[in-house]
């Protein structure tokens, strides 16, 4: 790491010690000092446990150190998320940039991306799904499109959002790793932009707003006053943007598209009732994360 920004090994140990007491008292978990300190100085979290880096005389800073302090008095004071501090945020094999525009990509939604594969692979239409169109719905940081991307290296793909500033952050990280060729990014509602589009997607996949609107006050105060809202309140039951994918996806999808969405703990059965009810999908299957959870739905076109 390199920068114009230094500070002495001794005082960042004094700063380093000074603030784990305070940082235990507010309930925020030491690792994430470790993450903070390892994204913003390069320092991996077994040299800070050693604590070799006191006899560093010179440490490189991503921004001066005042600020790095006073940026971690905001994680304690104002719960702003590490990941709005540091702008950065690890998913899959990307270090993705981040900002209070953007849903902070949760490890959890990683799997949407295996799943996808899973279901390429046991298709009968394997070859047509994995060169095809795939659509990410609610795109965000740019997550989903560039782990589709990745795991679909003959594919399109096609990243809808209507945040403008999301998509600043989405293409920005498809930048980073030459994927802006592979990944087209569109402003719009839904499939609204993406009418030409019919009849020919592989796969729609979203993470998208599923929190039922009277629970957003009640989720942390690092989601409820820093994520955008827009990007978390699914309406009265959560499931108002499930309905909308349920229902568009069927005039884009191929015969053996797949649908795919994360969702939240307990919806995945009315999820399960509202494909079966549309009536144009087959072999509805509920995936759980890893902790058990019920947390992704997955759907065959017929």
């Amino acid at each position: 790491m390199s920068s114009e920004f230094t500070v002495s090994g001794e005082d960042l140990w004094q700063w380093w010690v000074s603030v784990q007491q305070p940082t235990i008292e507010a309930g925020v978990d030491l690792q994430e000092l470790d993450r903070f300190l390892n994204d913003l100085t390069g320092l991996d979290r077994l040299t800070l446990r050693l604590e070799v880096f006191r006899q560093q005389p010179v440490i490189f800073l991503q921004v001066p150190f005042e600020t790095l302090k006073t940026r971690w008095q905001q994680r304690l004071s104002a719960r702003i998320p590490v990941q709005y501090l540091t702008g950065v945020s690890p998913w899959r094999e990307f270090i993705l940039r981040v900002s209070s525009a953007v849903l902070i990509p949760r490890p959890e939604t990683e799997y949407l991306i295996d799943l996808a594969k899973q279901a390429v692979i046991a298709s009968p239409v394997a070859a047509r799904l994995a060169m095809g169109y795939w659509v990410d719905v609610g795109t965000g940081s740019g997550a989903i499109a560039m782990g589709l991307a990745m795991a679909f290296p003959q594919a399109q793909i096609h990243a809808v959002d209507i945040s403008p500033a999301a998509l600043v952050v989405a293409c920005e990280n498809a930048k980073r790793y030459q994927l802006l060729e592979r990944i087209k990014f569109y402003t719009g509602s839904w499939f609204q932009p993406l009418t030409t589009l019919k009849g020919q997607v592989s796969g729609v996949v979203s993470n998208p707003p599923y929190i039922p609107t009277a629970e957003v006050a009640h989720l942390q105060p690092e989601v409820f006053q820093h994520e955008p809202h827009l990007a978390l309140d699914g309406g009265l039951d959560g499931l108002d943007a499930i309905r909308h994918l349920i229902a568009g996806a069927t005039e884009y999808l191929v015969p053996g598209g797949i649908w795919l969405v994360e969702a939240m703990a307990g919806q995945a059965t009315e999820i399960v009732r509202l494909l079966q009810q549309q009536g144009s999908y087959a072999n509805i299957q509920v995936y759980s994360d890893l902790a058990g959870i019920d947390r992704f739905v997955l759907a065959i076109r017929v």
